[in-house]
């Protein structure tokens, strides 16, 4: 079996490498990961079509987005965005939240999407990556648009998340907290702080 090949040095990204966060069409823990976004410093937004739709549901149109961040949407066939990935621009990609679809695509090497197309890149290019997957528990409680609402995930999203689990460069979160932590993690490896302001 071939062994992975290790994770890039800091010293081939460039010095002021960023922060790629790809948002998918999920709502769960949406706003809770988009404020541990406002935390890190020097993040750029990657946008699925799903992404795109949910987000404004959840108070966050593009526009709002853009007081923030630098945002790429997802409307290119080719993902053309994914060629910084290539220039070191990026030093860690992050999807959250990661919907199952997502999940099950990144796990079977699927890139059909801007999310699931710069996780593939990525990890061709040994760029860490951070995934919060939704669908870990038997039974979550999520909030939807109006109401919160609950979810029972089924044994194939189970079994989709473990195998994403099993890749190289790979961290899969299974709660906020986990995602926190991952995140504090690759900050301390970058030696990079927090944000003390998200404004």
């Amino acid at each position: 079996m071939t062994q992975p090949t290790p994770a890039r040095r800091l010293d081939e990204f460039k010095p002021d490498a960023r922060f790629a966060w790809c948002v998918t069409g999920s709502g769960h823990m949406i706003e809770e990961s988009i404020a541990l976004a406002l935390r890190l410093p020097g993040v750029d937004l990657f946008l699925s079509a799903a992404g795109e739709e949910v987000l404004p549901l959840y108070g966050w149109p593009i526009p709002k987005l853009r007081e923030h961040f630098k945002v790429f949407r997802d409307n290119s066939a080719s993902s053309v965005p994914v060629g910084m990935l290539y220039n070191g621009d990026y030093h860690t990609l992050v999807i959250a939240p990661a919907t199952s679809n997502t999940v099950a695509k990144c796990a079977f090497g699927i890139s059909d999407t801007l999310p699931t197309n710069l996780y593939a890149q990525a990890g061709k290019q040994c760029v860490p990556g951070i995934v919060f997957a939704c669908d870990t528990a038997p039974s979550v409680i999520t909030q939807a648009p109006k109401e919160w609402v609950e979810v029972r995930p089924r044994a194939i999203e189970f079994e989709n998340v473990e195998r994403l689990a099993r890749f190289a460069h790979t961290t899969v979160a299974r709660s906020l907290d986990e995602l926190e932590a991952a995140l504090d993690q690759r900050l301390s490896d970058l030696k990079l702080a927090w944000n003390t302001s998200s404004s």
